[in-house]
């Protein structure tokens, strides 16, 4: 049977994007297709039928799924087939998951699952935001019931102009790339990297993301319209109303009197929680299903008392005011060993990065269905359990820190100098060792920390800022440098990072139905505030990057070699630059434009390796002297290598200045002796000569006594001409120059 396929178009920034469902996956709640130019993503979603038994919250989850095949690549893993997803799949899945959470009703326990298979990647238009709008319309053509749709685009600035889903080609010229959700009525998610970004140029751009998004918007309310399923009837969980306000009565005056003795966190908390175990005891008395119903009462009745102290009476939980940073102290220098380190503390939060510094051949190769194929700016983040206080199996990287650290390293890109003005890789690890909040925004602090005491010549310092919002109707409040609880209980985590310049990143999490652009403007505006006093205070504990870096730090020269001569240094098979490192005790890296990166921990060794790098290239001159060692006798001369892999002869008229009976009465194989160059005939054959040194002739009087001589040839120089060279190495020293050395033959 012919499937019932239905079609909706949306023209955004003159570009069709197309929406489909009906022709696959006919047994998940919504299927849809989303394509752009010859990018395709399919997203399903789709409802358990029954509520997930003792859950206590909603039952969300998004899965971005990488299909190398988009690409029509195959997986570069042992068993080429896709394994865990990857760090890019992690962060669109991310990226997705956020704005479409808020439009659930939070009181809903049937699990609902989001799944997105990237179908064809056209390596043109980036597949994150057609995963989000893959993700809105299976939402709202399914049975599923949800707030929805929604709308993503991504917005870049070319040439100081505004662009709607710009390409990968247009973002390389971009200095902002602002990937924004929302309804028709209000922003819900905001993710962005920038060049230094002013803030009225941002609060310009959003709100041009913003009207830029309605027509997807429309699409798919037009979908839903022509093959949308009826929205299922589902049970909520909803809290009697009743028991909140039994336990304001009972203790709403005993959790003021906690929070006006503006504690620590766990002071805070555990007086909270030895008063909710009170308060629940006594009100549920012997009724133990009572019990959990009175513990989300009390929590409830607490969140409501903060954010009434907030928005009512200027009073956060730990006694600052609105726009009030915590205290803020730090150092450089912790490690002794690690090539750089930073200590950023507020308040208590607490993150301590370390930077190391590698040679161009260590930055990471990126397989993804993006045209990026490696990155030499890396950031980690890690949030152990102790950070915490608390106990827990240590098992890989979450989603979350994942997360975090692409927002610190995306913060940080920007001020990185470029690699023909600081040839490295750099790979930064952010330990968090306290948390209360701003955990990720601590990461970018500590970072330029840490660059700076490595002597990174960064471009600025950046910090970085969380902001958070208290909303009730049409009152509200913007926070500061919030902290855990004001995290937990508010509306809104907005992470702003930049320089005093402008923005580097920008990130925003909701927990409402979407805030206006004015929200958002003063809120930005509020950061800036708060950032520029956090760079004072990163200031005043390093003023400037080092102008040195630490002594065990490898050094990086750069010398430029033509690129017929790559092969002479890299070798058959490499051999020739293995040996090179080992003998130099350097690391030696050759990109095919015949950039050569020397990498060595003292000047000694990076000189004795860039010497042998200029001896491989060097071609031999006539009237030129060199040392060399001897390393074939024939009866009529010795054969003398005086370049690496390059001889010449000596004729046995020309090893002395007297008259030579036998080559061996002069020279053995293995000695060393110098001579000068006398002749390089047209087919490379060189010939030397011991006795020209020896009498102290000029090349021209040298040349003259070889033409008097006896006109005997010399040798073709080992491996062929100087200049001749078959097979093109590659960037990490791989060479298909496999020819034998004549002198194997």
């Amino acid at each position: 049977m012919k499937p019932n396929t239905q079609q909706v178009t949306a023209i955004v920034g003159g570009r069709q994007i197309v929406f489909e469902t009906g022709k696959l996956a006919a047994q998940a709640g919504g299927a849809v297709t989303i394509r752009l130019g010859d990018s395709l993503v399919f997203g399903t979603a789709t409802m358990s039928s029954k509520p997930k038994e003792g859950q206590d919250f909603f039952p969300l989850s998004v899965d971005y799924e990488e299909r190398m095949y988009a690409g029509g690549r195959i997986p570069g893993s042992f068993f080429r087939r896709e394994g865990r997803p990857s760090t890019e799949a992690i962060l669109i899945g991310r990226l997705t998951d956020r704005p479409i959470r808020p439009l659930f009703n939070k009181d809903m326990r049937n699990e609902v699952q989001v799944i997105l298979y990237s179908f064809s990647a056209d390596l043109e238009n980036p597949l994150d935001i057609l995963a989000i709008n893959a993700a809105s319309a299976a939402l709202t053509i399914s049975d599923i019931p949800w707030g929805g749709p929604i709308g993503a685009v991504r917005i870049g600035r070319v040439n100081g102009e505004l662009i709607v889903n710009p390409s990968f080609q247009q973002m390389d010229l971009s200095d902002l790339d602002l990937r924004i959700a929302g309804t028709s009525d209000a922003i819900l998610m905001v993710e962005c990297g920038a060049n230094e970004i002013p803030e009225e140029v941002m609060v310009e751009a959003l709100s041009f993301g913003h009207a830029s998004l309605q027509p997807l918007v429309e699409a798919q309310k037009e979908l839903a319209a022509i093959a949308g399923k009826p929205k299922a009837e589902v049970p909520l969980f909803t809290l009697d109303k009743t028991l909140k306000d039994r336990v304001l009565e009972r203790a709403g005056a005993e959790i003021e009197n906690q929070l006006d003795a503006h504690q620590g966190k766990h002071e805070l908390n555990s007086a909270i929680d030895a008063l909710e175990e009170q308060v629940v005891a006594e009100m549920a008395g012997e009724d133990e299903t009572l019990i959990e119903p009175y513990k989300e009462a009390f929590h409830e009745a607490y969140k409501q008392i903060v954010r009434n102290r907030i928005l009512y009476r200027n009073l956060r939980p730990d006694g600052r005011k609105t726009e009030e940073i915590r205290p803020i102290w730090g150092e450089v220098g912790i490690s002794p060993r690690a090539h750089g380190s930073g200590l950023f503390t507020r308040g208590e939060t607490q993150v301590l990065t370390l930077a190391t510094l590698g040679t161009p051949r260590e930055a990471q190769e990126l397989d993804s269905l993006t045209p990026a194929e490696t990155k030499r700016y890396i950031h980690h983040y890690n949030f152990p359990p102790f950070s915490t206080g608390e106990v827990k199996s240590i098992r890989g990287q979450s989603r979350r820190e994942i997360g975090h650290g692409a927002l610190a390293e995306r913060a940080l890109v920007p001020v990185i100098p470029p690699e023909d003005v600081f040839p490295y890789t750099l790979r930064l690890v952010s330990e968090v060792l306290s948390s209360n909040g701003s955990t990720s925004m601590a990461s970018v602090c500590g970072s330029t920390l840490a660059l700076m005491d490595t002597g990174v010549p960064i471009k600025a310092p950046v910090a970085g800022i969380a902001m958070g919002l208290i909303m009730e109707g049409e009152r509200y409040a913007i926070l500061s440098d919030i902290q855990g609880a004001e995290d937990h209980l508010g509306d809104m985590d907005f992470k702003v990072a930049g320089t005093a310049k402008g923005i580097t990143a920008l990130q925003m999490d909701i927990k409402i139905k979407g805030i206006t652009p004015k929200i958002m403007s003063e809120a930005l505006q509020q950061a800036r505030l708060g950032r520029e006093f956090i760079l004072g205070k990163i200031l005043e504990i390093i003023p400037e990057p080092n102008r040195e870096l630490k002594p065990h730090v490898p050094r990086i020269t750069t010398i430029k070699v033509p690129v017929d001569k790559i092969g002479a240094i890299i070798g058959p098979g490499g051999k020739m630059i293995r040996a090179l490192q080992e003998e130099t005790e350097t690391k030696i890296d050759i990109e095919d434009d015949g950039t050569v990166y020397i990498a060595a921990v003292d000047r000694e060794s990076e000189q004795k390796a860039r010497d042998r790098i200029l001896s491989l290239i060097e071609t031999p001159l006539i009237g030129r002297i060199y040392t060399g060692k001897v390393v074939r006798i024939t009866d009529f001369g010795a054969f003398v290598e005086i370049l690496p892999n390059i001889d010449g002869m000596v004729h046995i008229s020309q090893l002395d200045s007297e008259r030579v009976k036998s080559v061996e009465d002069v020279v053995q194989v293995g000695d060393e002796i110098t001579v000068m160059v006398t002749n390089i005939d047209d087919s490379g054959k060189i010939r030397l000569s011991r006795q020209a040194v020896l009498e102290g002739w000029t090349a021209e009087e040298a040349m003259e006594q070889d033409r008097q001589g006896r006109n005997s040839g010399g040798s073709r120089p080992s491996g062929g001409r100087p200049s001749n060279r078959s097979g093109k190495p590659g960037r990490f020293g791989k060479s298909n120059d496999n020819r034998r050395n004549p002198r194997d033959r």
